[in-house]
């Protein structure tokens, strides 16, 4: 639409989404199974390590609030200082900061999703399992319904989502994909556990020459199962007569039945899932342990807390960054660093003071300037012109 249009009747521009009417009008609540994941969560160790490694590495990554409102967010008239204070220090008055993000990152991985309300003035933590989103036909989303009973407007929800395909409203957890080798490994534990309590014996077969009665059949087994009770403790031999001998169920041995290398796979495979390298969980020294812990935050932590971050950013209005002075995994050699902002100052491009803020230190007084780079050479054209300054001879030095 041409400038023109509006003074000689042209057709106003549509500002909504047009395809919004066939893509709004639906419901959706949680499409993943948040009981499974969270039994694997309580259950299996390497899922429990896992998660929360991602949870208490990403709550402690701080926001910093920068400048001013640069675009109109979802709430107005609210300070750097409030907002400041909500994502850093106490988002509500029941809970620390990091108890909050805590439950915010712990959501994000098993659901895919983060709601927070805010009241106008705390900001609390609505469990994503229990939220269902109501689309809308003519903007985005109509509302949120919390448990069926409680509604909430779009202007009271901070909504993060995680990557998905299948909706544009809800995302799909990391677990989900692992879902299957969290199952499998479940049903080894499970068999290990029926195994020994059992007496760890795989079975047994008891032949005969002759062919017995049911009753008979029914009478030894019954037998058997009252006198040999490995589990209680019982060692009462039996004695087998009639020709009866015994002959194992199966070949398997005690080594095979432990599964150790089917779950160091399975592990491993969820790890992959979740985003985080093998080589951290593993024993022992090992070179590769600094460039695949920066890995970790490059690919996984940073980029979780950067989808929280731009979900406050859009509710605030104030630009959200995360901070990440204080980790040690995303911080170069001292050295280097220290040799790296040692130039920037001397070559006149930051001041010293700036400096000493990235390397945390505190300012002082009178380093506020940018040093401009003496040029103590002389003019290849001119030796006259440059060079260093001429000193001035003292008054001790003339009288002789």
């Amino acid at each position: 639409m041409a400038w023109y249009d509006r003074f000689f009747g042209g057709q106003l521009e549509e500002k909504d989404n047009p395809s919004q009417t066939l893509m709004g009008g639906s419901s959706e609540g949680t499409r993943e199974p948040i009981v499974s994941y969270e039994r694997q969560y309580e259950e299996l160790e390497i899922v429990n390590r896992a998660v929360n490694m991602i949870v208490d590495d990403a709550a402690e990554i701080p926001a910093i609030i920068q400048g001013s409102a640069k675009f109109t967010g979802v709430t107005k008239g609210f300070k750097r200082a409030k907002v400041d204070s909500l994502l850093n220090y106490e988002p509500n008055l029941f809970q620390d900061i990091n108890t909050f993000k805590r439950n915010l990152i712990t959501d994000f991985i098993l659901d895919g999703n983060i709601f927070i309300y805010f009241d106008g003035v705390h900001i609390y933590h609505l469990p994503s399992s229990k939220v269902t989103i109501h689309s809308s036909k003519s903007t985005y989303v109509e509302r949120f319904e919390f448990s069926g009973a409680i509604d909430y407007s779009p202007a009271e929800i901070i909504h993060v989502k995680e990557n998905s395909f299948y909706s544009i409203y809800r995302g799909v957890p990391r677990l989900s994909p692992a879902l299957r080798t969290m199952q499998l490994m479940a049903s080894m534990r499970k068999f290990q556990d029926n195994f020994f309590k059992n007496g760890a014996v795989p079975g047994l077969v008891l032949k005969s020459p002759n062919t017995l009665s049911e009753k008979i059949k029914e009478r030894m087994i019954q037998s058997w199962g009252v006198r040999y009770k490995p589990e209680a403790g019982g060692k009462r031999p039996l004695i087998l007569d009639g020709g009866i001998e015994i002959d194992a169920l199966s070949n398997v041995n005690f080594r095979d039945l432990d599964f150790q290398s089917s779950i160091a796979e399975n592990e491993k495979i969820i790890l992959k899932s979740l985003g985080v390298p093998p080589i951290l969980l593993d024993s022992g020294n090992n070179a590769n342990i600094r460039p695949n812990l920066r890995l970790y935050y490059l690919e996984t932590i940073l980029p979780i807390v950067r989808k929280v971050n731009f979900g406050l950013e859009r509710f605030f209005g104030f630009s959200v960054k995360e901070d990440v002075t204080n980790i040690p995994a995303l911080q170069p050699e001292l050295r280097d660093q220290s040799q790296y902002y040692t130039s920037l100052v001397n070559g006149g491009i930051i001041t010293v003071n700036e400096a000493r803020e990235q390397l945390g230190f505190d300012f002082v007084d009178g380093q506020d300037d940018v040093r401009v780079p003496a040029n103590i050479a002389g003019s290849a054209a001119n030796p006259d012109e440059g060079g260093r300054p001429v000193e001035e001879e003292t008054e001790g030095e003339d009288g002789g």
